[in-house]
């Protein structure tokens, strides 16, 4: 009999894996629940009701390798035994495969078995703000702290629904009733950063010691930061707890790829690749949650289409639905290969990587929203290299290479990154304004001032950075600049719009006259790129530069002055203006040179229009809007990363030049 039972219950396993293998996604809940059925009437054949959930365990252990496929029926024995826990650990699984209406539905049938169960409404809610429903996150913090009103995650993740909802105010409050638990350090940072968020620099000094003295006993502890890395770079600490903090969320992404327990991968022969036909094409994949309505696809749009199939091969793996956007439909349209991979696993999305035979594997994340990093942990290619999405080392040890250029990413400061620096010629930053924007640059479509109640007769300085970019001394400074030009004023995004009457309270406090402090919306990019030009001169963040906006500025034609420091993330501005050909006259050295100049400027009319006409000139012949040659130039870095490893050499920093032998081809 149990021989008999043993091959009806794998017929029904094999049914899964077909499943899994056509689909490669795993069945609705709802299917499952109709295989119960089935499976119950075997099982209580032989067995008494109350003993099903123990012998399902038991035949884990007989075929050692159904983890996963038990999980799932064991949650349909839930619907009548009461127990609400498979139904958890269900969720957990269809959240690795990115199911989230599965994910819901479990939670849901979680809260049906018990509507007290506060852990349940804790995990709907952080599936719901995940996908964007912040108001039903909410709605559900709230109901958990209602029936436990202790429950720290819930205050902590209300706290954070609240900000990503633009109710700052209310997320300050929630941290804050957290602040004074010694045991919810996260508590204290998240609340340092939804401070600088809204410009909010009251104790900000102590804030900061406080949360570095955090930072550092948790990385002694070997405890995941409750800092993030992407959160680090925009705040002054020093550039080697930044590598620290990202090595502590790389090891945790190993410690993720290794519950999937895959045995480590076959990568493609080291054979030497020459262009124009020598030993085939260089299979290049490019992994991103970012193929839609985003910065990133805003700027590289054009990149994947312009690669040169002659050599190389370009697969696409969106770890995001398609949002229906046109920045989505023209990277699909245009890469030679696009994959959906959304709704997948990550192990699936490694072996389906490692199977399309890539050799480089780009990781346009970083630690981002939307980052799957562990799938870069299970290494399923060869070279695994870092770029665009997060500007800051990874501090993993699965990424090979960084690209980057030598402004920004300087061999002195090599030992601040874990990866070995790629440097592109001129500025590792590419766009697609020459391709995408080139109409803002028609004289017939220029906004006038007084579209968006602008001065007509002000000299207007501007920043469009978001407000987080800001600290006290370059806010003093831009005052200092404000009271040392006559009849001028500050151009600001409410980005977000609760900074704003601390701002201008600030600059009150400085001397700075009511109507000298500018706020406008954020406005779409076609609009925003046009209407920058109403401006005289764009002032920049040291602690955090204008990246995306940065260049918006430039295309603009809109000069801009910066200030490099150590770290990545302050130095992108410096290496945009060097593109241009006119870095000379917009990068300075000090603080104090970065307000000279730009009052300078302001009252050397001749010389900033002459600084203006300029930047205009050369915006269709300058390195930093030649997408084409851009690209190409990546892909001479791709092959140099390729054959440094076929000829059985370690990862190493490079520079890629522009007349490389090895690479002769120009398009």
């Amino acid at each position: 009999m149990w021989a008999v039972l043993m091959r009806q219950f794998n017929a029904i396993i094999n049914v899964s894996l077909c499943n899994l293998i056509i689909h490669k996604r795993l069945p609705t809940l709802g299917t499952y629940m109709e295989w119960y059925a089935i499976l119950r009437f075997l099982i209580c054949r032989l067995l008494k009701y109350s003993l099903v959930n123990e012998f399902l365990e038991g035949l884990f252990n007989f075929t050692g390798t159904w983890l996963l496929l038990l999980l799932l029926i064991k949650a349909t024995l839930a619907v009548t035994t009461g127990l609400s826990a498979p139904f958890n650990n269900l969720a957990v699984i269809y959240k690795q495969q990115g199911n989230y209406v599965e994910v819901i539905s479990c939670y849901n049938e979680v809260l049906r078995i018990d509507p007290l169960a506060a852990d349940g409404l804790v995990n709907r809610g952080n599936t719901y703000k995940e996908i964007g429903r912040v108001t039903e996150a909410i709605e559900d913090y709230i109901r958990a702290i209602n029936i436990r009103p202790n429950t720290a995650e819930a205050h902590a993740n209300l706290a954070s629904a609240y900000k990503d909802s633009g109710h700052v105010e209310a997320a300050i409050k929630s941290y804050k009733a957290l602040v004074l638990r010694p045991d919810f350090p996260e508590a204290t940072c998240n609340l340092l950063h939804t401070l600088q968020c809204v410009c909010n620099w009251e104790d900000r000094d102590k804030m900061f010691t406080e949360v570095e003295g955090i930072i550092r006993r948790q990385i002694k502890m070997s405890v995941l930061p409750s800092v993030q890395p992407f959160h680090a770079i925009a705040y002054p600490i020093d550039p080697m707890l930044a590598l620290d903090i990202s090595r502590k969320y790389a090891a945790h992404c190993s410690i993720i790829a290794s519950r999937f327990a895959l045995p480590p991968f076959n990568h493609p022969a080291p054979i030497r690749i020459r262009v124009n036909g020598g030993n085939g094409r260089l299979k290049v994949g490019y992994v991103s949650s970012d193929f839609g309505n985003h910065p990133l696809s805003h700027l590289m749009g054009s990149v994947f289409g312009m690669h040169n199939r002659e050599n190389v091969e370009v697969f696409c793996y969106a770890l995001s639905q398609n949002d229906g956007t046109e920045w989505r439909q023209r990277i699909q349209s245009e890469a030679e290969h696009f994959v959906d991979v959304s709704a997948m696993s990550s192990d699936v999305i490694a072996k389906m990587i490692n199977e399309d035979g890539i050799q480089i594997l780009i990781n346009l994340n970083g630690y981002t929203k939307g980052a799957r990093n562990e799938i870069f942990a299970m290494q399923p290619a060869p070279i695994q290299v870092s770029y665009m999405g997060f500007p800051g080392t990874t501090g993993a040890d699965f990424i090979d290479y960084l690209v980057t250029d030598e402004f920004v990413s300087p061999l002195r400061y090599s030992h601040i990154y874990s990866e070995k620096l790629v440097h592109l010629p001129h500025c590792y930053f590419v766009n697609d304004y020459k391709q995408k924007n080139r109409d803002v640059l028609d004289p017939t479509c220029q906004h006038k001032r007084s579209d968006y109640g602008l001065p007509e007769d002000k000299f207007i300085f501007a920043c469009f950075n978001q407000l987080y970019k800001m600290d006290p001394e370059i806010f003093n400074t831009w005052c200092n600049i404000l009271k040392r030009v006559p009849n001028s004023a500050l151009w600001l995004l409410r980005f977000p719009a609760a900074g704003e009457t601390r701002l201008r309270a600030y600059a009150a406090a400085q001397g700075v006259q009511p109507e000298q402090i500018i706020f406008t919306d954020v406005a779409m990019k076609q609009e925003h790129i046009r209407r920058s030009a109403l401006a005289d001169f764009c002032l920049d963040t040291p602690l955090c530069n204008a990246h995306t906006t940065g260049t918006d500025v430039l295309w603009a034609g809109l000069p801009i002055v910066t200030l490099p420091l150590e770290k990545m993330a302050t130095r992108v501005a410096g290496s945009l203006c060097l593109a241009t050909g006119l870095g000379e006259e917009m990068i300075v050295n000090s603080m104090k040179e970065y307000e000279d100049r730009a009052v300078e400027l302001a009252l050397n009319r001749p010389k900033l229009h002459a600084l203006t006409k300029k930047l205009k000139e050369v915006r269709m012949t300058c390195p930093l809007f030649d997408t084409a040659r851009w690209v190409q130039n990546l892909e001479r870095a791709y092959l140099k990363m390729w054959n440094l490893h076929c000829a059985g050499q370690q990862p190493q920093h490079f520079k890629v030049t522009e007349n490389d032998v090895d690479f002769p081809y120009d398009r």
